[in-house]
C-alpha cells in the first residue's frame, strides 16, 4: 500500500539519521541551482512523503514530521501526504525554524544540506536553534539519496542551441552586459547558479528538467565577458562548443566546486536567493569576498526584448489554435459522458503537437473536473482521475514551450446540457470582472505587482471571498513557466516579487480565481504584456498591458446583467480579436465553435 510504503521511507530516514547523530533534517523541494520545477534524481520530497507540488519542505524529527505548504497546496497536501506520519503546515503563517525550535529536543543537533538551501534560510533556522542550544549542521551526502536505493540519475541529455534568431541577443552581448555591471560595482566575477539565468545568458537550451528547456549546469562570468560553463561533458556538443565560441571555458560539472576556490582574492557577487549557501561557504573558505547581489540577469531576462516580444505572440497564436480545437471538441464530447481529466489532458496535448512546434508542455496540465477543480495547483494521476460529468464545472490549466515562446493559460467551462446553478454563474463573473480590471488597468511608473493585486481580487471581497495563490507570475522566453521577479501578489504573499516595479518588456499572467472545497473551482488566465501607454495630458510615463493569450472564454457562465458596459465592451473586442488572430487557423467543426464562442455579448 502507498502509505505503507512512505511509512517505510520516513523510517529508513529516521534510522540513517540517528546513525549519524542528527536529530532532524529538512527536506525541500529543490536542487543544487535552487530550481522550483526539478529533475527527477532531486525529487526528493515527493518520494519520502508521496507530495506532488512545486513547493513545499518537510521537517523530520525522531519523533515528530511536519509538511510545510502554502495556500495553493492546502487542499493537496491532504490528499497526497498522509497525516498520521506528517503534521500540515501552512507558510507564511507558521515558520519551519521555529516549529523544528519548538519541537526539537534541547541541545538537538540539525542537519541540512547545504546544496539545496539558501544562505539566508539556513542562517535564520542556525539563529533559531541557538536560541534553544541547538546547533543546525550541513550533511556530507544527503540521507535521503542514501536511503533511496532506485534514485534517477541526473539527465544525459544534450545541451542545444538557442538560435540569435529567437533570443533576439546574442550570448556574447549578454555577458557584455554582465561584464559591464561588474565593472560598474567594482565586482571581478559572478556566479550564475539559476539554470534559466545560464540558458538565457549563453542562449541555450536543454531538456535536463521536466517541461522548463534547461541544461544542469553553473556559469562565472567575469568582468571581461569572459565566462566558465560548468556542464556534465557527455552534454557537450559540437554544435554548443562552435556556438560559445573561445570566450566560453567549457568545464567539467564535478569542476565547480574547486573553480570557486580558484576565485580567492576577488570580489564575487552571488544571489542569495538563487545560489545555494554551499557556494557561499565555498567561497569564503577560498578567501573569496562573495557579495550578496541579485543575479545580473534576472532584469534583463525578465524584460523581454522586441524580437521576445513578437516571438511570444506568434507562440500564443498558434497556442491559442490548439486551445480552441480542444474546447470545440470538449464542448461536444464531454456532456455526453464518456471523458475523464485524462483523456481531456491527452487530447489538449495531442492539439498542441499538431502545431509542429511543441517541444514540451510549460507544466503538468491541471485538468480539474468538479471539486478536483478546488485545487488549484491539482495534478491529475491515475488514482485520482475523474470523470468529466455532464452538468459540471471543468478546469483545464495549461500550456506549451515552443522555440519562440512559452505559453500559460487556464480556461474554465460549464459541462451541459443543462444550465449553470445562478451560484457558479455569480463566482465565475465576479473572477472575470477582476480579470477585466486587471486587464484594463493603467499605472504609473514604479507601480509593483503587489499595488495592482486588489484590482483582480476587488469583485470576490465585495461578496466576502477571495484566493488563496498569487494573481500573476512572470513568464520565460522558451524557459520557465514561472519567471522573476515581477509577480502581481498580495504584497504579505509567500513569495518575493510582489514589490518588483513592473517595466515595458515584462509578461505576466492574470489568472484571478475561486475555489469552493468539494464542489468546484474557477480561474479564468491569460498572459499580458506590460507596455508604455500613451495618455493626453499625463504626468510622468504611464503603463498598462496589452494582451497575449486569446481564447474564447465560456460565456455560458457569465452573468451579463453583473457587467458595466467598460466590461462589455472589453469581452466584445477581446472576442473580436480573438476572432481575428486564430480563423485563419482553423477550419470545418472548429471555424464554426469559434464564430459562436466570439459572438457579441
Amino acid at each position: 500500500m502507498l502509505m505503507q510504503t512512505h511509512e517505510a521511507r520516513l523510517d529508513a530516514l529516521r534510522k540513517e539519521l540517528s546513525r549519524r547523530g542528527l536529530d532532524g533534517f529538512v527536506i525541500p523541494i529543490s536542487d543544487e541551482y535552487m530550481s522550483e520545477y526539478v529533475g527527477a534524481y532531486a525529487q526528493r520530497l515527493a518520494w519520502l512523503t508521496g507530495f506532488g507540488g512545486s513547493a513545499g519542505t518537510a521537517a523530520v524529527l525522531a519523533q515528530k514530521a511536519a509538511m510545510f505548504v502554502d495556500g495553493r497546496y492546502t487542499l493537496q497536501v491532504r490528499e497526497q501526504v498522509d497525516g498520521k506520519l506528517y503534521e500540515y503546515q501552512s507558510v507564511p503563517d507558521n515558520s519551519i525554524a521555529q516549529w523544528i525550535a519548538d519541537n526539537a529536543p534541547e541541545g538537538a543537533t540539525i542537519g541540512y544540506d547545504a546544496w539545496l538551501h539558501s544562505k539566508g534560510w539556513a542562517d535564520a533556522l542556525a539563529r533559531a536553534l541557538a536560541e534553544k542550544g541547538g546547533k543546525l549542521v550541513a550533511v556530507d551526502g544527503n540521507p535521503v539519496d542514501a536511503v533511496w536505493q532506485d534514485q534517477p540519475e541526473p539527465s544525459p541529455a544534450p545541451a542545444l542551441v538557442q538560435t540569435d534568431t529567437n533570443a533576439g541577443l546574442s550570448s556574447r552581448e549578454k555577458r557584455a552586459a554582465v561584464g559591464e555591471w561588474l565593472k560598474e560595482k567594482k565586482l571581478d566575477a559572478a556566479v550564475i547558479s539559476a539554470l534559466d539565468s545560464v540558458a538565457w545568458l549563453l542562449n541555450i537550451r536543454g531538456s535536463d528538467v521536466e517541461h522548463t528547456p534547461v541544461a544542469l549546469a553553473y556559469c562565472i562570468v567575469h568582468d571581461d565577458g569572459t565566462a566558465h560553463l560548468f556542464i556534465d561533458e557527455q552534454k557537450v556538443t559540437p554544435e554548443l562548443v562552435a556556438h560559445l565560441g573561445n570566450a566560453v571555458h567549457i568545464r567539467p560539472r564535478d569542476a565547480f566546486e574547486g573553480a570557486l576556490a580558484e576565485l580567492a582574492g576577488k570580489r564575487v557577487a552571488v544571489d542569495p536567493e538563487r545560489a545555494v549557501a554551499a557556494i557561499f561557504a565555498a567561497l569564503e573558505k577560498a578567501g573569496a569576498k562573495p557579495v550578496a547581489l541579485t543575479d545580473p540577469t534576472i532584469l534583463p531576462k525578465a524584460v523581454k526584448n522586441p524580437v521576445e516580444q513578437q516571438g511570444h505572440r506568434d507562440a500564443q497564436a498558434r497556442d491559442g489554435a490548439a486551445e480552441a480545437r480542444f474546447l470545440c471538441w470538449l464542448g461536444e464530447a464531454a456532456p455526453s459522458g464518456g471523458e475523464t481529466e485524462l483523456s481531456a489532458a491527452a487530447r489538449l496535448h495531442a492539439e498542441r503537437e499538431k502545431t509542429g512546434c511543441l517541444k514540451d508542455l510549460s507544466f503538468d496540465t491541471i485538468s480539474a473536473a468538479g471539486p478536483n477543480g478546488a485545487s488549484p495547483h491539482y495534478k491529475v494521476t491515475d488514482d485520482s482521475n475523474r470523470a468529466i460529468e455532464p452538468n459540471s464545472v471543468y478546469l483545464v490549466d495549461s500550456g506549451g514551450q515552443y522555440p519562440d515562446g512559452t505559453t500559460d493559460i487556464t480556461r474554465t467551462v460549464w459541462i451541459g446540457p443543462d444550465a449553470p446553478p445562478a451560484e457558479v454563474k455569480d463566482r465565475y463573473t465576479r473572477v472575470l470582472k477582476g480579470h477585466i480590471a486587471l486587464a484594463l488597468a493603467v499605472f504609473p511608473h514604479g507601480t509593483s505587482g503587489g499595488q495592482l493585486d486588489a484590482f483582480a481580487r476587488q469583485f470576490l471581497w465585495a461578496a466576502g471571498l477571495d484566493y488563496a495563490h498569487g494573481t500573476g507570475h512572470g513568464v520565460g522566453s522558451y524557459l520557465s513557466v514561472h519567471e522573476g521577479p515581477q509577480r502581481i501578489a498580495k504584497a504579505a504573499g509567500p513569495q518575493p516579487g510582489t514589490g518588483q516595479p513592473l517595466l515595458p518588456g515584462m509578461i505576466l499572467s492574470n489568472e484571478p480565481g475561486y475555489y469552493k472545497a468539494g464542489e468546484y473551482g474557477i480561474r479564468i488566465e491569460n498572459l499580458v504584456l506590460v507596455e508604455e501607454r500613451a495618455i493626453p495630458g499625463a504626468e510622468g510615463v504611464f503603463y498598462g498591458f496589452e494582451t497575449l493569450t486569446y481564447v474564447p472564454i465560456d460565456r455560458t457562465l457569465v452573468n451579463a446583467d453583473m457587467l458595466t458596459p467598460t466590461e462589455r465592451d472589453w469581452w466584445n473586442a477581446y472576442h473580436a480579436q480573438t476572432r481575428a488572430i486564430l480563423a485563419p487557423q482553423l477550419s470545418g467543426d472548429d471555424l464554426a465553435w469559434l464564430e459562436a464562442a466570439c459572438a457579441p455579448l
